[in-house]
């Protein structure tokens, strides 16, 4: 009986950790969600918090007749579409090959891809070399190199050394070559971590600005986050944002909200729909027979 009530407890103890955590990543975006449907006098005498304070749509008006602002907006998720099925399938061809143990320089290509997640050579070596392969201003400098993680290359490699190897030596066995094996075995089976992966990479994609800001001028290009940084640093002076889009001051602060909100809530869609096969990504590996 002692034992049972402690159990309800922890129990409770989570679910109250839980709620809170819950809290405290939901109230800043309907803080946000409200700043933007909120008046403008309602704002600058500071009375908004969790709800709006007259209903105010000008702010979502001004963002959708932006053309700036769309334009960013789809191709953002065209970006992250494009982006995320080129990760995954250099992080599956990357991943697949160090799973053979009879792989000639396993380890040595072990060590060397590691040692880049502790070591690299930084962002003016970064930058010189896409400028020597003429990639600056360009969208491919948006995709290619930042399409491979080696954190989540692990991930996936760890996932498929938890496959059991005689299913591979059984299809070998039949007559199949390894690209047969990692389509017809691999892949099905890996449909968790890849979806998990998917995810990450296409969370990455979508919040990443700092490569745009560094590597990208062409404007047409800008990612939805870079123009949302350039409005928020231009919000700092009234002419500068008077010059860059047009806007009055008054409707400075709820067009901010406004943006802010159209830059999350596209990607924030995409959690309900993978949230099965996330889960069962982060916990299969955790489960041993």
């Amino acid at each position: 009986m002692i034992t049972s009530r402690k159990s309800k407890l922890g129990d409770w103890i989570v679910v109250l950790i839980c709620v809170f955590v819950i809290l405290i990543c939901l109230l800043p975006i309907l803080h946000i969600a409200a700043r933007s449907l909120s008046s403008t006098e309602a704002l600058i005498k500071g009375q908004v918090g969790l709800l709006p304070i007259g209903l105010n749509l000008e702010a979502y008006v001004r963002v959708l007749e932006d053309g700036k602002f769309t334009r960013a907006l789809w191709w953002t998720a065209l970006l992250t579409v494009i982006g995320t099925l080129l990760s995954l399938v250099v992080t599956t061809m990357c991943a697949y090959p160090l799973t053979y143990e009879k792989l000639k320089g396993r380890k040595f290509f072990n060590t060397v891809i590691i040692f880049t997640m502790f070591f690299n050579a930084g962002t003016i070596p970064m930058y010189l070399l896409l400028k020597s392969i003429v990639f600056l201003n360009k969208p491919i400098v948006l995709i290619v190199p930042y399409c491979l993680s080696v954190f989540n290359m692990i991930i996936m490699r760890s996932f498929m050394n938890d496959l059991p190897v005689s299913m591979r030596e059984s299809a070998e066995i039949d007559g199949a070559g390894p690209i047969r094996v990692l389509w017809s075995i691999y892949l099905p089976l890996c449909k968790p971590v890849i979806a998990t992966l998917a995810l990450f990479y296409a969370v990455g994609r979508w919040n990443g600005f700092s490569d745009a800001l560094m590597f990208m001028n062409v404007r047409e290009y800008y990612p939805i986050q870079l123009l949302l940084y350039n409005l928020i640093a231009a919000i700092q002076s009234i002419d500068v944002v008077s010059a860059e889009g047009g806007f009055s001051p008054g409707l400075t602060e709820s067009l901010k909200a406004a943006a802010i909100m159209f830059a999350t809530v596209p990607i924030l869609l995409v959690y309900p729909w993978a949230q099965k096969y996330f889960i069962a990504g982060a916990t299969l590996g955790a489960i041993k027979e």
